[in-house]
């Protein structure tokens, strides 16, 4: 049975969840507080036990979150949320305003769209209609604690809670993971480009990356990735080893062996270039802008020394460049950039990071030649 509290001794009831004062006007503000509510409920429309406010909410969070799933739009969502908003704790789950003061919590959407929301709730199995003989909202109550509440009830929304919030934490997995993944394949397309920015396969996976991916799609274009990365990186990236010695007596032999080397490595750094017809010819957009034909690597790097003040390069950048790796790397620099065209972004970054920055090491003009050699005979 339930048990009562007036707010003041000197209070009397008035009708069902009102108060009369001294004065005889009913006080809004003056309502019973219910200190137990662990009575049987038998009959139509009996509300069960209420859901605290913090849980109703979170379970209309969930609903909100993965309306997706059950083909509901906003609409159906603000009116879901203005419906819960009528409900009160501890006085079940059955909304009783009218449809007119519905719609206008909702913000004055028409009655004929409350009605469809509601039933497509009904459809669903989150809502249940307890009509009255006179379609009216209300609930009544017997002497011994039975009640028979006549409106919409929320209920089914709320034992499905569980299903709710699993659903919820599913999609919010989901899209945490394929953020991870892209995360993952944008890391490496950087890499890629930055080794070889000419790969077509970057831009396929660009392009793609522009439509919403399931997971098992992000998680092919990483697979794909990483196997084209693992195989520039073999190609291109491949570390230099050094022989250790074999005691402490050998480490100033082998500095010495290892200085030496160097020197002899820089100082045969033109005679690592190319073959000159090879450059020019896979290498047309620089040659076309040259008033004759390049006949030798002289004429090459005066053409050179040309482009490079057209391209955004400094004077100075280049032949700063030229004295680091030598002319003749230089100016294939040059040409090869020249040749991506919209493949690199800029220019002038790019010339630094081949001839003096940290990829200087890896810049090797034959191969990146004999790449877009393969490149340009393939047809698109």
């Amino acid at each position: 049975m339930d048990v009562f509290l007036l707010p003041f001794p000197e209070k009397i009831a008035g009708r069902a969840g009102e108060v009369v004062g001294r004065n005889g006007r009913r006080s809004a503000n003056m309502a019973f507080t219910k200190l137990s509510i662990k009575t049987t409920s038998t009959g139509i429309g009996a509300d069960p036990a209420s859901t605290p406010e913090a849980d109703t909410w979170a379970i209309f969070r969930a609903l909100r979150d993965t309306r997706s799933l059950f083909g509901l739009r906003p609409g159906h969502v603000q009116t879901l949320q203005a419906m819960l908003s009528f409900l009160k704790p501890g006085h079940g789950e059955t909304v009783f305003a009218s449809n007119i003061e519905i719609c206008r919590r909702i913000g004055g959407i028409d009655e004929r769209t409350l009605r469809r929301h509601i039933d497509r709730f009904v459809e669903l199995g989150f809502m249940k209609r307890n009509d009255s003989p006179n379609r009216k909202r209300y609930r009544v109550k017997s002497s011994d604690g039975q009640c028979i509440s006549y409106g919409l009830s929320l209920a089914p929304l709320l034992e499905r809670a569980n299903e709710l919030l699993e659903a919820a934490q599913e999609m919010e997995n989901a899209r945490r993971d394929r953020i991870f993944l892209r995360k993952q394949i944008l890391t490496r397309l950087a890499h890629l480009e930055e080794a070889d920015p000419e790969n077509q396969l970057s831009h396929e996976v660009r392009r793609t990356l522009r439509r919403k991916l399931s997971i098992a799609e992000y998680r092919a274009l990483l697979d794909e990735l990483e196997a084209q990365c693992k195989q520039t990186s073999t190609a291109v990236d491949a570390p230099k080893t050094m022989k250790l010695p074999v005691n402490d007596g050998q480490d100033v032999r082998h500095y010495s062996k290892s200085k030496k080397e160097q020197k002899d490595l820089e100082s045969a750094s033109d005679g690592e270039t190319p073959a000159l017809q090879t450059l020019t010819t896979v290498c047309d957009q620089a040659t076309s802008f040259a008033t004759s034909s390049l006949k030798n690597w002289r004429e090459v790097e005066n053409h050179a020394r040309t482009l490079a003040p057209m391209m955004g390069i400094h004077t100075s950048t280049f032949e700063k460049a030229a004295k680091t790796v030598g002319s003749q790397k230089a100016s294939c620099a040059i040409f090869i950039i020249l040749q991506l065209g919209k493949r690199i972004r800029d220019f002038g970054a790019y010339f630094h990071s081949i001839t003096l920055g940290r990829r200087e090491s890896n810049f090797n003009p034959s191969l990146l030649l004999e790449r877009l050699s393969r490149t340009e005979t393939v047809p698109t």
